[in-house]
């Protein structure tokens, strides 16, 4: 990709991430639907605009999403779009400010570029992870810690809300955590780290490439470590869109990470 097709598609992820997360922002400020109806509503919505804007302007990419049924096509495009519409949609239903809008581009089935829009907190989270053309930045308030940030020697931990398993307690003894702070949306979990308000996140099963892709692209593009438990990097735009697991943190702490993980026993369970 040139310079020019970089800035060009990266400008059209912030848009597309910033616009989606306003309309559903708008339609919670309604106060016309409420609960699982509201998530619904939300979810139809960011996606029908998205898969719209991204069709009409990339037609020949292909595109993976949570919300639309899925098409082999996509497996054979160079290109591919995978966006998550509504990133965390129970916080979002209940009024919480956790939730995100992924919209990420991939290349080759690697991570290219993304934006990671944080709607209900006015903030958007963007970064370019093409070999030598790494770069990222905040809109909104905030100040983005990248990979190499200092930290204290005992880590926050990012976790689930709605699901922690008992692996997590260990875990977090194991590498020697301060805390453990739930929060819903991978998205914004992982801007928590970004952001220098914690310092590991992981999680074992549940998630889809929409997930994480759009996260994953930002934080490489900080320099943070993202891989999954045993160490082993993501590919993406696959037949199966699983992506259990994921683990981000400074490439400082891979080692204590993956150890701990090992060691209070996440690789060998089934939650």
């Amino acid at each position: 990709m040139s310079p020019e097709q970089i800035e060009r598609d990266l400008q059209f992820s912030i848009h597309a991430a910033r616009v989606a997360g306003d309309r559903v922002v708008g339609l919670r400020q309604s106060e016309r639907w409420e609960g699982s109806m509201l998530a619904d509503i939300g979810d139809q919505a960011a996606d029908g605009y998205l898969q719209g804007l991204i069709a009409g302007r990339y037609p020949e990419d292909g595109i993976l999403s949570e919300e639309t049924r899925d098409s082999k096509e996509r497996l054979a495009k160079e290109r591919a779009w995978i966006i998550d519409p509504l990133d965390g949609t129970r916080e979002f239903s209940q009024l919480r400010d956790d939730w995100a809008v992924h919209v990420a581009l991939t290349v080759g089935g690697r991570c290219a570029l993304a934006a990671v829009a944080l709607p209900a907190q006015d903030r958007l989270l963007w970064g370019v992870a093409l070999e030598g053309s790494e770069r990222a930045g905040l809109l909104g308030e905030g100040e983005l810690s990248s990979g190499d940030s200092p930290c204290s020697d005992a880590p926050r931990i990012a976790c689930s809300r709605s699901h922690t398993p008992a692996w997590m307690e260990r875990f977090s003894q194991a590498v020697g955590a301060e805390e453990l702070i739930p929060s819903g949306s991978v998205g914004n979990k992982a801007g928590m780290l970004l952001l220098g308000t914690a310092d590991v996140y992981v999680h074992r099963v549940g998630l889809k490439e929409w997930d994480t892709c759009a996260p994953e692209t930002v934080a490489r593009a900080l320099g943070w470590t993202v891989c999954k438990l045993r160490g082993e990097e993501h590919a993406y735009n696959r037949p199966d869109p699983v992506n259990h697991e994921f683990v981000m943190c400074r490439p400082a702490w891979t080692e204590r990470v993956i150890g701990a993980l090992a060691a209070c026993g996440a690789l060998d369970v089934d939650d």
